[in-house]
């Protein structure tokens, strides 16, 4: 481990008291997460890292599973989906797999195209020359990272849900989504779309702000632009988050990309069993206009549902010092919906 790396590490210790997003200023290279070793495993668990194909690029992805599982054993699945700057390497994402692992699920927790250990999809800034007969082309071209794409990463979610789905020890009838953070509208939004997902949970969630005509008015605008090659195709220089999500820095929005996601209208049909979980001293955002608000439109949806809000709980604690309490309360949600459906 480099001097950085070490000083990075003794950061992000001194910060976890105060529940900093401290990883966001660790080295975010892919070859640093590469290096990044895990954390020991305990022996009743076993991990298997795998890749995930997602429109044309590499994932890389950990298969969790319970060590003395059967061979012909037909187990219920978790797929997790990150928030921010979440990769699978993560302690506290690590915790979750293992958990769920001694619970009996198969767990997937797997980084987004152009996050973490995944491949990058790539923009060339050049003329395309004309491909060989297989197809083939040399080109100059940029590694498109960190981007906070919601329709890209509803693709990356739904192959990473292909991918668990035909391991040999998956009952692909019994697959679940967790989300965390933004990650949370992001599941969200798949178990209102994608009829595979059997059970939700989106915990802290974000999902996603206020639809009116300002709010098109920009993206649209921006899409011309972009479209046209006036500014930046791809955010690179620009689109870096500001107010409370500056400390993650080497994130980009793209307004254009994601404004065909909508997660209030995409409960609004909602049928999956879904729980959310809210942080009564959410620092990040306005609960009531986001976890809060899907709760309301699911509870008209004739749908099994549950909503949660931690009085003393932050955004970031769920991560520390709430998560084996809020952990419990989920398992038990996928364990009644995906090991019990008919109870």
């Amino acid at each position: 481990m480099s001097r950085n790396q070490i000083l990075a590490v003794a950061l992000c210790l001194l910060a976890l008291p105060f529940n900093l997003p401290c990883f966001a200023q660790e080295d975010m290279s892919r070859a640093a997460w590469k290096e990044k070793s895990y954390p020991p495993l305990p022996e009743d668990v076993t991990r298997k890292q795998v890749v995930i194909w997602s429109d044309g690029t590499r994932m890389a992805g950990d298969v969790y599973l319970p060590k003395m599982v059967a061979a012909d054993a037909k187990l219920p699945a978790i797929v997790f989906v990150h928030g921010t700057g979440g990769v699978k390497k993560m302690p506290w994402s690590i915790k979750l797999a293992v958990e769920s692992a001694r619970r009996g699920y198969a767990f997937l927790n797997f980084d987004y195209r152009g996050w973490g250990e995944s491949d990058s999809r790539l923009m060339m800034l050049q003329e395309m020359p004309e491909p060989d007969a297989e197809g083939n082309v040399t080109v100059k071209a940029r590694a498109i990272r960190w981007q906070m794409d919601f329709g890209d990463q509803v693709t990356d979610i739904r192959n990473a849900i292909g991918f668990i789905a035909g391991e040999p020890n998956v009952d692909f009838e019994r697959i679940g989504v967790f989300g965390t953070s933004y990650g949370g509208g992001l599941a969200t939004w798949i178990a209102a779309k994608d009829p595979r997902v059997k059970c939700a949970v989106a915990q802290v969630p974000g999902m996603g702000g206020q639809r009116g005509l300002p709010y098109y008015q920009h993206a649209y605008t921006l899409m011309a632009h972009q479209a046209r090659g006036d500014v930046e195709p791809v955010p690179f220089k620009t689109g870096a988050p500001g107010g409370t999500m500056a400390a993650y820095k080497h994130m980009r929005y793209n307004p254009s990309k994601n404004v065909v996601y909508d997660v209030f209208q995409a409960v609004e049909k909602l049928k999956t069993p879904l729980m959310i979980i809210d942080a009564g001293n959410e620092e990040l955002m306005d609960i009531t206009q986001q976890g809060g608000r899907v709760a309301q439109i699911v509870e008209e949806n004739d749908s099994p549902f549950e909503y949660h809000m931690i009085e003393e709980m932050s955004h970031y604690s769920i991560y520390g010092k709430h998560q084996d309490a809020i952990l419990k309360k989920e398992l038990n949600w996928f364990d009644k919906h995906l090991k019990n459906p008919n109870d």
